[in-house]
């Protein structure tokens, strides 16, 4: 009965290949695994947001959204970058680099550490003690946390899944587990972010033991691998301010009260994207592997078809958004217009994932260049100047207009030469 339905399965599979013009066997392997554990990641944390919305007072859940935006930029040299050259090296036979990309990633989160000492000095001088001693907590944790996560880059370059998937399961669920604990019996701030940090590298370090344990890497290394991790991670410092400028831009101009509606208004959608957010994992390995030339002549009506696919989601989403908000934010009444109007932009979310793929697949560094420039150089001034004029409703529309504007330019770059 077993054999019968994987074959009946298959067949279906290889059918809708005429429409969707994708090798669906691929994507049901490794895109089931992904989207499993991408499902749990979205929903334990959507489940943590409710947590924090319902237990925890507006300003201290706005001050902590503050402080994790900050760490995020505190994290930039820990060179995110080097996760995608990572994968391409290993989807390439290129195993010996992952360990000197680990090594490089952690001399340099120690910068990352010391300015956080440094913040953490400068709040204390200013009086904060609440956000001196938080950035005296993150210190500790900036230079190893994300870095540990080499072995999520290396089991997605060798395209192992479902191992991936499960390691990111257990460290959402145990982590969302912690961390509601924390907060349902204490409202202390230091003791919810310690935690954070805390379960989280520990568990990744575990994971980072098992992986290298039980997959002995050969020497094969390219020498271009870092250098290219590095300049990916340098083209996406300014991405990542201009992702985070929203919540430092709401929590200096209008306070933490704000912030704290501004994110319970994003955290649907968000939460939804992730599920589109598993592309590049999924695509990226076989992007690198195959004929680049011949997927760009073929993409467009794949992203057209999912395209659609999103849309029709986004407007389910705007009629149930008031039954959601009433059963599970209902202090949070503030944020469901802004809420509904966000969805929109989940429309493009998978145009951005998949043209950006493509440009890291060819190694187009400076096509890559220019993306990460001009794109996030568009979107914080937009984003500044929303905020400054329209408050909240400011930085909803700020963000839908980012995604629009990302997308022509990414569309732009990928047909120049």
């Amino acid at each position: 009965m077993i054999e019968k339905t994987k074959i009946a399965v298959y067949k279906l599979l290889k059918k809708s290949e005429k429409w969707t013009k994708t090798d669906m066997i691929y994507l049901a392997k490794g895109g089931f695994w992904l989207t499993l554990g991408q499902g749990v990641s979205s929903v334990s944390s959507f489940l943590l947001a409710i947590a924090f919305a319902n237990l925890l007072p507006k300003e201290t859940y706005g001050t902590y959204k503050y402080i994790m935006s900050i760490v995020s930029l505190l994290a930039i040299p820990t060179l995110a970058g080097m996760n995608t050259a990572i994968i391409q090296a290993v989807a390439r036979g290129y195993e010996g680099s992952v360990m000197p990309a680990f090594k490089t990633k952690v001399k340099w989160g120690l910068l990352g550490g010391l300015a956080s000492l440094i913040l953490a000095g400068y709040y204390y001088f200013q009086g904060n003690n609440v956000l001196a001693i938080a950035f005296l907590i993150t210190a500790v944790f900036i230079p190893f946390m994300d870095s540990f996560l080499v072995y999520d880059s290396y089991l997605n370059g060798k395209k192992d899944f479902k191992t991936l998937s499960n390691y990111a399961i257990i460290i959402r669920i145990v982590s969302m587990i912690v961390m509601i604990g924390t907060i349902f019996f204490t409202k202390n701030i230091f003791l919810i972010i310690a935690s954070y940090f805390t379960i989280n590298t520990l568990l990744r370090i575990i994971f980072f033991k098992i992986t290298f344990l039980k997959n002995k890497l050969n020497t094969e290394s390219d020498p271009e691998t870092i250098t290219y991790g590095k300049h990916l991670s340098l083209m996406g410092v300014l991405n990542i301010v201009s992702f985070y400028a929203d919540k430092l831009l709401i929590f200096h101009y209008l306070g933490a009260t704000e912030l704290a509606i501004y994110v319970v208004a994003i955290a649907p959608t968000e939460q939804m994207k992730g599920l589109v957010k598993i592309m590049p994992a999924l695509t990226l390995p076989k992007f690198s592997s195959s004929n680049i030339d011949e997927i760009k002549r073929r993409i467009w009506p794949k992203i057209i078809k999912l395209s659609l696919i999103l849309f029709a989601t986004s407007v389910l989403y705007i009629l149930i958004a008031p039954i959601l908000f009433k059963l599970i934010f209902p202090q949070y009444i503030q944020s469901l217009l802004y809420s509904q109007i966000f969805s929109l932009s989940l429309v493009l979310t998978g145009p951005i994932f998949i043209l950006t793929t493509i440009l890291q697949s060819e190694k187009k560094t400076k096509k890559l260049y220019k993306f990460n420039v001009i794109s996030p150089a568009f979107n914080i001034i937009i984003t500044f100047i929303l905020i400054y004029k329209f408050n909240i409703m400011g930085a909803i529309l700020a963000k839908i207009l980012n995604y629009f504007i990302n997308t022509i330019i990414l569309r732009t770059i990928n047909k120049t030469n």
